[in-house]
């Protein structure tokens, strides 16, 4: 065969081949770009999917801790019209089945109006997320803590407004946490939507949810983003058991918040507008008033000690929730309401 149609096979072939591997790397850069827009789109989903469960929790929550607060507030009003009533008896613990409501104590009662007063009036400046980790740890000891000593020695009650709110709650240990981010890490998103208050809604794992930047090979992308996708997956079914124990437990405490105010506005009535601040004056439904009154706020006080949630003492493991103690909290309710004769808990 001559040399010019030998060669030309050569080429042919070699041309063949080069096409061959053309296409074959062509199909390989697809499959690559079709791996990174995967990777990309779990990335995106994963976020979406955490800043709507997470604005959904973090909203339950922080209306729940201003709810607390207030009611520990309100419990000021109380003392100053119930220290009117002269020659009263001394109210003593309740305890009846499943049911356990402190002693009227005047001092400790007016401590935590005072604490959960000094929080309030930081609130409308504070982040979203700081409310709601007032609750996650029991408003009332928020509130007692605002009595105490910041971590710079300052007394917390010295303050005000905003510093007030944040050194109690860098006190209660949801402060000092601190994100990284960058890439695919989770950080400045958490830090935009749940700030202060997140270490003790979730615990440390919401900050471990780092990947870096997304990785430049396609097939680690996609490694990081299942990875992320699974670990955000376990904190959204977290943060929705909390909403789901939080409206239980809210439902339950603003029945007894309805009933105690109604009974606050009648005892002041009785006592402020009508001048009858002598016990032995009073009749059965006064003095039944009264007693019934104080033991509102005893059960109220008790509720809004519930620690909502566990704090985890491990950064990889998600905090969790005290389902027991919100329900051994709402049956306490519910018995005392009905054996008391004031209302039926739903």
């Amino acid at each position: 065969m001559p040399l010019p149609l030998l060669l030309g096979g050569a080429a042919a072939i070699a041309g063949a081949v080069g096409i061959g591997s053309a296409v074959h790397g062509g199909v390989k850069m697809k499959e690559a770009n079709d791996t990174m827009k995967l990777a990309e789109n779990k990335h995106k989903e994963a976020i979406a999917r955490f800043e709507a469960q997470n604005k959904k929790t973090t909203t339950d929550m922080d209306r729940l801790g201003k709810m607390e607060l207030e009611i520990l507030d309100s419990f000021q009003r109380f003392s100053n019209i119930f220290e009117q009533i002269h020659n009263r008896p001394e109210f003593k613990s309740y305890n009846k089945e499943d049911v356990s409501i402190p002693a009227y104590n005047a001092e400790e009662l007016k401590q935590v109006s005072v604490g959960a007063g000094v929080l309030l009036g930081g609130l409308g400046g504070a982040a979203v997320g700081t409310a709601g980790g007032f609750a996650a740890a029991g408003a009332t000891t928020a509130a007692v803590m605002a009595l105490g000593t910041a971590s710079t020695g300052t007394a917390i009650a010295s303050l005000s407004g905003v510093a007030a709110t944040n050194a109690t709650l860098a006190a209660l240990g949801g402060g000092a946490i601190a994100a990284g981010g960058g890439g695919m890490a989770l950080g400045t998103t958490i830090l935009g939507a749940t700030t202060l208050g997140v270490g003790i809604l979730v615990g440390g794992i919401i900050f471990n949810v780092t990947g870096g930047k997304l990785s430049d090979k396609a097939d680690e992308a996609l490694e990081q983003a299942n990875k992320e996708e699974n670990k955000i997956g376990a904190i959204c079914r977290y943060m929705h058991t909390l909403s789901d124990a939080e409206n239980r437990f809210e439902d339950a405490l603003r029945t007894v918040d309805k009933i105690y105010r109604r009974h606050l506005e009648k005892l002041g009535d009785l006592v402020v507008l009508s001048g009858k601040t002598d016990w032995n004056t009073y009749s059965d439904a006064e003095k039944k008033l009264t007693e019934n009154t104080a033991l509102l706020v005893g059960l109220l006080y008790s509720m809004c000690k519930v620690q909502l949630v566990f704090q985890s003492n491990d950064a990889t493991e998600l905090n969790r929730v005290n389902e027991a103690g919100i329900e051994a909290s709402r049956e306490m309710a519910k018995n005392f309401l009905a054996d008391s004769g004031l209302a039926v808990l739903v």
